[in-house]
């Protein structure tokens, strides 16, 4: 029975619901990555942060999400096998999508940061193994994900600990701080104006149809480096500060100096997240629409319908208000106690490898890179400063987010194709 001809609308609609839940869920548990650092250091309110998170996470989901988007994240699974019974992929894509949802939704209650990415992988894997077997998944690029759980935190760490330890020799631990941050503040402002502007060319630009080649990208970035850097030596060179006050108003005031930058750094983190990570939800969707719209044909590509964007942004940023709050208390305050100069170095050094992760093509969980960091900002105070209990919970619900995906992806498979009588 051809269940595209005959529900082609209802499996839209269905498939519509899941993506919008689906969203929600990466609204709940990711978007804390670009906002939890800046409420743990107390930069934001948490009110505040939710406010910023939803309009640069929609802006960068709609602005920058893609016209067009690979209908299979990433190419996990070989489309071939399904040619001949598209009704499969239909299904399977709903399923996946249900139950990516479902585990974001359970450990956003649980405040657990995991990855969205993972989630549906994990989901497409398993709909794929019970539909045509293990030979249509592509066993190479999930070894690199589950490499990525250990490579892409020790990175992230790694350079978190060397910007927190360099503003600490530079600044913090110098008989003058505030004569120190004057000098050295704006080097940090102009690093992160470089870091975070590749961010935005390479996980941005390039979906609205912007693609400037790497020279050009690095130009343009070094060029607004240079520019924040002037920018902030200037307004850093205003604070008129009582010199003999003592060194914990002046600590305090090169705190207030890098709150400023964090809130900036979010703001970015949170538009580059947009743009890519809404396509976790609007991949698989737009490959529903496209197959029931072409009468069953698969294709690798699927030009987006012009309302799957709002769509995803929506979802966004109603999950991220209605229950973001649980992963953003987790990661600002649950791992280890942030300022707003250790928040700044954890933020900075994710955005860091956010960008070597696209240039080397390195498969990558925004959550596990800032995690990762705000790990290594926590090391460079000694391992007393972590709080232990709480990692180990995150680190279990990493290991259990690709299998626990599988599964309840086929759980919901079969239970379609009985109600679909396939």
């Amino acid at each position: 029975m051809d269940i595209i001809a005959s529900y082609g609308s209802l499996l839209i609609i269905i498939a519509a619901a899941v993506g919008f839940f689906m969203a929600y869920g990466i609204g709940a548990n990711d978007v804390a990555n670009a906002m939890g650092t800046s409420v743990g250091s107390k930069a934001l309110t948490i009110k505040q942060a939710i406010i910023i998170a939803m309009i640069f996470e929609f802006a960068g989901a709609y602005l920058a999400g893609g016209e067009v988007t690979s209908t299979i994240r990433k190419g996990i699974i070989d489309a071939t096998p399904f040619m001949d019974i598209p009704e499969l992929m239909v299904l399977g894509m709903i399923s996946a999508l249900f139950a990516a949802g479902t585990w974001l939704l359970l450990a956003s209650m649980l405040g657990w940061p995991v990855s969205t990415t993972h989630s549906i992988i994990g989901a497409i894997i398993g709909f794929a193994l019970v539909a045509v077997g293990s030979e249509a998944i592509q066993w190479g690029k999930v070894a690199g994900i589950v490499g990525s759980w250990i490579v892409t935190p020790a990175i992230s760490g790694f350079i978190a600990y060397l910007i927190f330890m360099s503003a600490q020799k530079l600044i913090f631990d110098t008989d003058k701080p505030l004569e120190n941050a004057k000098r050295f503040v704006p080097v940090y402002m102009g690093l992160a104006g470089f870091v975070m502007s590749l961010v935005t060319i390479k996980k941005g630009l390039k979906h609205i149809g912007v693609n400037l080649g790497t020279v050009e990208g690095y130009a343009l970035a070094i060029g607004i480096a240079v520019l924040v850097g002037l920018v902030g030596k200037m307004a850093i060179n205003r604070l008129k500060i009582d010199p003999n006050a003592d060194k914990q108003m002046h600590f305090n005031n090169v705190e207030k100096v890098f709150a400023i930058l964090m809130v900036l750094t979010a703001c970015c983190m949170a538009f580059a997240h947009g743009s890519n990570d809404v396509a976790n939800a609007i991949g698989p969707l737009a490959a529903v629409v496209n197959i029931v719209e072409h009468n069953g044909e698969i294709a690798k590509k699927a030009a987006l319908a012009w309302w799957i964007l709002p769509l995803g942004g929506l979802g966004i940023v109603v999950g991220l208000a209605v229950l973001g709050k649980k992963v953003i208390k987790t990661i600002g305050e649950g791992i280890t106690h942030l300022t707003p100069s250790r928040g700044f170095a954890a933020e900075l050094a994710a955005a860091s490898t956010v960008v070597i992760a696209s240039g080397t093509g390195l498969p990558i969980s925004t959550t596990q890179t800032l995690v990762g960091a705000v790990l290594g900002v926590g090391m460079a105070r000694g391992i007393a400063a972590l709080n232990m209990g709480v990692i180990r919970n995150i680190v279990v619900s990493w290991v259990i987010t690709l299998p626990v995906g599988a599964a309840l992806a086929i759980v919901i498979f079969y239970i379609l194709r009985s109600a679909f009588g396939v």
